[in-house]
């Protein structure tokens, strides 16, 4: 499972709580990317790997002999492993809001 943008994610979460603490410049380093693009980029992972699980266990219910249960059952892990995390990031993104919004100015 490619989880490059989920790193990426957690890098840019880094760096934002090291900005609020005050412990960075407030300008970007050359080669950063956009919080949004690795946000999205992630939702994206996530729903192809459910798709691909879902069109996996529907051949195999459809009796596909190209289609094993071994390999249903990984994508269909796959996917339920690549929700959790982003349920995960969800909640410290939660968190990380919360965290900002009750700082005293």
């Amino acid at each position: 499972m490619d989880t490059r943008g989920i790193d990426q994610l957690i890098g840019q979460l880094r760096a934002t709580a090291e900005t609020a603490a005050g412990k960075t410049s407030s300008t970007p380093a050359a080669g950063e990317t956009d919080f949004s693009q690795v946000l999205q980029g992630a939702l994206q992972q996530v729903s192809q790997a459910q798709n691909d699980g879902r069109a996996m266990a529907e051949k195999f219910s459809a009796g596909d002999p190209n289609v094993n249960l071994q390999d249903v059952m990984v994508d269909l892990q796959k996917a339920s492993l690549s929700f959790q995390q982003m349920v995960q990031v969800r909640n410290r993104l939660v968190t990380a809001y919360q965290d900002i919004m009750n700082m005293n100015v």
